[in-house]
């Protein structure tokens, strides 16, 4: 079992249905994700990135939105990582002005 899992935008993304591969709950979604916010609210929790822009998610191979590699911690799910960097991304977003 690898020690990574991957992140893509649509998986955090406002307009995408469970069925196109969101991941958190309605509420929590966000506008216009990139993998480099995504690997920046990471980084901000203290996990190891590694940004791969040129990837894109499988369900949608005619955009290249990019993916992120994320080391794994023992007892985090990839669920319970995805509703953390979604509230690391809000907090970010207020600072800088974006929501």
């Amino acid at each position: 079992m690898p020690d990574y899992f991957y992140v893509y935008p649509a998986y955090l993304g406002r307009g995408h249905s469970r069925s196109e591969g969101r991941r958190v709950p309605e509420p929590e979604t966000l506008v216009e994700v990139t993998a480099e916010e995504i690997a920046q609210a990471a980084k901000r929790l203290g996990y190891q990135v590694e940004v791969e822009a040129e990837k894109h998610y499988p369900r949608d191979v005619a955009t290249y939105a990019g993916r992120v590699k994320v080391s794994k911690r023992p007892g985090l799910t990839k669920a319970k990582f995805l509703r953390l960097v979604t509230g690391e991304m809000r907090k970010l977003r207020v600072v800088g002005g974006k929501h």
